[in-house]
């Protein structure tokens, strides 16, 4: 409690417990002690008797100035950080530093020396591995001191940092998986700077300060997990942590990361949900600005571009430009904005495999998906159209017009083998269920069982269906419409993509906390041609694929770049998943037990049963024909889904 009094010449505990010991008139000794030690003030003596007499303990008095000189003290040093020229105050405060420093240990003046320490922009090394290595110190030391010891000690930086990414990771799942859904109130309704406040964005954001070094560990980290489990929350975000620091104006940072300016500008498209002409040709202008030389950047861009709500908003954008086009009869290929926004697309959706390939270079675009696919899309909304026009007109003028019910094979080919063609066609999916439009709906549907890596089944795009199918909560009365979409499309991904061979916990495509893929290749478990590393660094004896696998690295990287070394695995983060991990029903059951939610919570689970439940009870109460216009509607409690357990 009085370490470092000594070092200062003033007496402590131990003294008095001394001089106690060794003298032969213990009163005098006291009286003694409290005058050589006691408020050098000539006008106390007088008063303390007073005080006495009040029944007010000594302790209690000094106790009292005690606390008021130690505030006065924290005033002047923060007074002394902020005036003069920097060399002097910095020069005050070192020599403060060096003075008080062995009372470090003292709580009751630790708080001072934390003030001294955290108002100075390069604290000794000596004194910070002294706190380093005190769990304690190193606790009670404010974040701006954490900063100097985090730059150079990367490990210590990832523990503190790997609790903050779980956490992020788990929330946007929740959010994903949330029973509270409605058309007007999704996973993208949030703008993005209600998103910047959440806490672990402004955590983070503290964390890294000014420091350039902090933030590209921070985004090392980020491209590193992006790469190890294809979970595409990361790269919203890489985007968040810029933009928030933009917001408090860092420009220390904000002028040394190339994809500022071009994430500033696409920032403001996601906040309008549409890219616009002029923000167009900005976000063009940033790509076409990328220099011989300087083709890492595209790396960065791409993940930034692969941010769900990006690439949310350039979705929607395609999808309304396609509309627009309809009305000018203007063909896909004759708009400049349409083909930079399918550029834009290209460059998100290859992100993963930019990074991991390390070959910075735009994806090519498929002149099929332009001439041939779009077009096929746009005779779609053209027959929508048609059908409603035919529709209103009056009865005798009416032609015997049926819509139409079958899709062109090319269309069905395109979804399967082209990820962009399938990116969007599901957009337009979404697009025409939000409409309303079930002859569309049930027109797509079939086409959206086999689908580019079975995208049609990702988290992202069921969560948005089933938010825009309440606005068809009439048409679940009709038996028809209910084989379509559950037999004809749901329960179809039961044999594919819920098969425990297929499952990884952590990211997957299609953006959700999940990854569904069919048995036949696994992926990312574990990713072909990684190579491993001791996973000491995960708490146990397995080992775990790491960033940046390329022959001749070695461990231990802080730039990204074909010549940096690995980035070293965050505890928590890098453990790879369990080949036995949600295993659940035996194989041949039923289609029912088949899609029972094997990684999922328990409210999930024990909102499966209920459904099953009812289903059975509805079975067995099937009504006559007499009855079947009044079939009541399926109703189910549903309760609040907790977050999975887990990346």
């Amino acid at each position: 409690m009085f370490a470092g009094l000594q070092d200062l010449g003033v007496a402590n505990g131990e003294d008095l417990k001394e001089t106690l010991t060794n003298c032969t008139e213990p009163l005098k000794a006291i009286e003694q002690f409290q005058t050589e030690n006691g408020v050098l003030l000539p006008s106390l003596q007088s008063a303390l008797p007073f005080l006495d007499l009040h029944g007010t303990p000594r302790l209690e008095f000094h106790q009292s100035v005690f606390d008021e000189l130690r505030d006065k003290l924290l005033e002047r040093v923060s007074a002394i950080a902020s005036e003069g020229k920097a060399e002097e105050r910095y020069k005050k405060l070192e020599d403060l530093l060096e003075k008080s420093f062995s009372l470090v240990k003292m709580p009751s003046l630790q708080p001072v020396v934390m003030c001294v320490m955290k108002h100075l922009p390069k604290v000794p090394e000596k004194k910070l591995k002294l706190v380093m290595a005190d769990k304690e110190l190193y606790r009670a030391c404010a974040v701006e001191v954490k900063r100097q010891i985090w730059q150079d000690n990367q490990a210590l930086f990832g523990d503190e940092v790997s609790p903050l990414l779980k956490q992020y990771i788990l929330e946007k799942e929740s959010a994903l998986f949330s029973t509270e859904l409605s058309v007007l109130h999704n996973f993208f309704s949030p703008s993005p700077k209600t998103r910047r406040q959440g806490e672990v964005v402004q955590k983070l954001t503290q964390m890294v300060g000014k420091n350039v070094k902090l933030y590209d560990m921070v985004l090392q980290f980020l491209r590193t997990l992006f790469l190890r489990t294809r979970n595409v929350h990361y790269c919203t975000l890489r985007a968040e942590l810029l933009m928030s620091l933009h917001e408090l104006d860092v420009g220390d940072i904000c002028s040394v990361d190339p994809c500022h300016k071009f994430t500033w500008c696409l920032d403001a498209c996601i906040r309008e949900r549409f890219v616009d002409s002029k923000r167009a040709r900005e976000l063009q202008g940033f790509l076409d600005g990328v220099k011989k030389g300087q083709e890492q950047v595209l790396g960065d861009l791409s993940m930034i571009l692969c941010d769900p709500f990006a690439i949310n908003t350039l979705s929607l954008s395609t999808v309304r430009h396609l509309q627009e086009l309809v009305g000018q009869e203007t063909l896909p290929r004759d708009s400049p904005d349409l083909l930079l926004l399918l550029r834009l697309l290209a460059l998100g959706q290859g992100a993963w495999d930019m990074i991991d390939s390390q070959v910075f270079k735009e994806p090519k675009m498929e002149v099929e998906l332009i001439t041939r696919f779009l077009p096929m899309l746009m005779s779609f909304v053209v027959d929508d159209h048609t059908f409603n026009v035919d529709q209103k007109l009056p009865a005798e003028e009416k032609a015997p017009v049926t819509y139409p019910n079958t899709l062109p094979e090319s269309f069905t080919k395109f979804l399967q083998e082209h990820r962009m063609a399938c990116e969007v066609g599901l957009y337009y999916v979404l697009h025409i269920t939000k409409q309303r439009n079930k002859n569309a709906l049930l027109r797509l549907l079939p086409g959206l069982v086999e689908t580019f890596g079975d995208l049609a089944f990702g988290d992202i795009f069921l969560h948005l269906l089933m938010g825009n199918l309440a606005l068809l909560a009439d048409e679940f009365a009709l038996e028809d419409f209910c084989r379509s979409l559950f037999d004809g499309f749901l329960l179809t991904a039961s044999p594919r993509c819920l098969h425990p061979a297929g499952l990884r916990a952590g990211g997957g495509r299609g953006g959700g906390g999940r990854f569904w893929a069919p048995p036949t290749r696994p992926l990312l478990w574990p990713l072909p041609g990684r190579r491993t590393c001791s996973a000491t660094c995960c708490g146990s004896s397995s080992t775990c694929t790491t960033g940046w696998p390329r022959p001749g690295w070695t461990p231990c990287a802080r730039r990204w770049s074909p010549r940096a070394r690995w980035v070293p695995c965050l505890p928590g983060l890098c453990r790879p998943p369990c080949p036995q991990a949600g295993r659940g029903g035996g194989g041949g059951a039923a289609p029912n037990h088949a899609l029972s939610p094997l990684q999922s919570g328990e409210a999930v689970k024990e909102l499966y049963s209920q459904l099953g439940e009812r289903l059975e009870q509805l079975e067995h109460r099937k009504p006559s024909p007499a009855q079947a216009a009044e079939t009541p509607a399926l109703e189910l409690p549903l309760p609040a889904v907790s977050t999975p357990a887990g990346l």
